[in-house]
C-alpha cells in the first residue's frame, strides 16, 4: 500500500483487512452442522426461533451498519456478495479476516456453546471461505470451558484458512486468569494469535460501576474493559509463560493506549515485587505481544492523532488495518485517515498484519515460490 500525502489518497495493494463481520442470518442455517441429538434439541427447545446474535451491535442501532452498506430485509453482514461489493473490491483487499460474533460465545450451557461454536465455524468455512479465496477466519470458541475450547481450536486449525482464535472482551473472569491458559498454550503452539473483540457475555455488568441504562454507555465503556483485560494478561504472566503469543485487540479504539502505558509502567515500578514474573516494563511487553485494529479511530484529527500515538508508544508495529465491515465507523473508502506517511500506511495496511498472522505470511511465501 502506498500513500501520497499531497492528494490525501491511499493507493491499496496487498491490503489486509483484520476485522470483517459475517452475520449468521438465522439459526436454521446451522442445523445441518448439528448431530442428531442437537437437531432434536433445536426443535424441542425451539432454538431456531431465537435470535442467537450477540447484541454488541443491536440491529437497529445506527452503528450496526453504514446506511450505504445496508440491504433491505437482510441482517447487516449476512451477504457475501455485499461484502465483496462494499469492501473487498473497493479496497482491493488481499486478505480479509472474518470475525463472526455469535451467541454461542455467551451461552451458559457449556455443551450447547461448544456445539454451536463448532456449527458457526463450519458454516463460515462452507459459506464464506469456500466461496472467496481472499477470506480467512477466526475460530469461534466456547471460552466458558477451556478444554472444549482447545478441542475446537485444534479441530479448526487443521484448515489453514483459520488464522486466529476469537474471544469476547468481557465474560465471567479477567482473561489473564490461569484456568484460561490452555487456550493460550494451544494458540501459541499452533502459531495463532488470540483476537479479543469488543463485546460482553453479560454475566456481570459491563462497567465497574454497575449496569448502564443506554447503549451509548455500554459502547464507550468497552475501552475501559480492554484496559482491564490487557493489565490482567500482563500481570497474571500470560506473556511470560507464552513468549511467542500475540494478542490482537479488536475494536478497542486507540487513544486510551498511551495513557494506559504510562500508568502501567509507573505503577509496575512501585509494586512489581508482587508480580516477579513481570520482568519487563508493561510498555515493552505490549510492543512485543499486543496489536490493535485501527477502526474505530477515536480521534477527530485522525492522521495527527495516529502519528502522535505511534510516538507515544514508541512503535509503528502495533496497529493493523480494519474496515470493521459492516459497522458504521467511517464514511467513504478511506478507512485510514488521509495525511499518513506512506511508510506508516504500508505498515498498518500490510506489513504489520503479515508479521502478526503467520499463516497469511506463509501463503504469500508459497505463492511467490510457485
Amino acid at each position: 500500500m502506498d500513500h501520497d500525502p499531497q492528494d490525501g489518497s491511499v493507493l491499496r495493494a496487498d491490503l489486509i483487512d483484520c476485522d470483517l463481520h459475517p452475520a449468521v442470518p438465522a439459526t436454521s442455517v446451522l442445523v445441518r452442522y448439528l448431530d442428531s441429538y442437537w437437531r432434536e434439541m433445536n426443535s424441542v427447545r425451539a432454538l431456531d426461533r431465537l435470535n442467537l446474535a450477540l447484541t454488541s451491535y443491536p440491529q437497529n442501532a445506527p452503528l450496526a451498519c453504514r446506511p450505504d452498506w445496508a440491504i433491505s430485509g437482510e441482517k447487516p453482514g449476512a451477504s457475501l456478495n455485499a461484502m465483496q461489493a462494499h469492501v473487498l473490491a473497493p479496497f482491493k483487499t488481499r486478505f480479509g479476516i472474518l470475525n463472526c460474533l455469535h451467541g454461542a460465545q455467551a451461552m451458559h450451557s457449556e455443551d450447547m456453546a461448544a456445539v454451536f461454536c463448532r456449527a458457526v465455524n463450519m458454516w463460515v468455512r462452507d459459506e464464506w471461505l469456500a466461496r472467496d479465496a481472499r477470506l480467512r477466519a477466526s475460530i469461534v470458541i466456547p471460552a466458558q470451558n477451556p478444554e472444549m475450547a482447545v478441542d475446537e481450536i485444534e479441530r479448526c486449525a487443521t484448515d489453514r484458512r483459520f488464522v486466529q482464535v476469537l474471544m469476547l472482551l468481557m465474560g465471567e473472569t479477567t482473561l489473564g486468569r490461569r484456568h484460561l491458559w490452555p487456550i493460550y498454550r494451544t494458540a501459541e503452539r499452533l502459531g495463532l494469535p488470540v483476537g479479543i473483540h469488543a463485546g460482553s457475555a453479560y454475566r456481570f455488568a459491563p462497567t465497574s460501576a454497575g449496569w448502564p441504562s443506554y447503549f451509548l454507555e455500554d459502547y464507550v465503556a468497552q475501552s475501559a474493559g480492554f484496559e482491564n483485560q490487557l493489565q490482567s494478561l500482563i500481570s497474571e504472566g500470560v506473556f511470560a509463560k507464552f513468549p511467542d503469543l500475540k494478542v490482537v485487540l479488536i475494536e478497542s479504539g486507540l487513544t486510551w493506549l498511551s495513557g494506559f502505558i504510562w500508568r502501567a509502567d509507573k505503577t509496575w515500578r512501585g509494586v512489581r515485587v508482587e508480580v516477579p514474573w513481570v520482568t519487563r516494563q508493561p510498555s515493552e511487553i505490549i510492543r512485543q505481544h499486543v496489536r490493535l485494529t485501527v477502526q474505530p479511530i477515536d480521534a477527530a484529527d485522525g492522521a495527527e492523532a495516529l502519528q502522535r500515538l505511534v510516538d507515544h508508544v514508541g512503535s509503528d508495529e502495533l496497529f493493523l488495518f480494519s474496515s470493521d465491515y459492516p459497522h458504521w465507523q467511517f464514511d467513504g473508502h478511506e478507512a485510514l485517515p488521509s495525511g499518513l506517511p506512506a511508510t506508516l500506511a504500508r505498515k498498518i495496511g500490510t506489513d504489520n498484519p503479515l508479521a502478526t498472522y503467520g499463516r497469511l505470511a506463509e501463503t504469500i511465501e508459497e505463492e511467490a515460490a510457485a
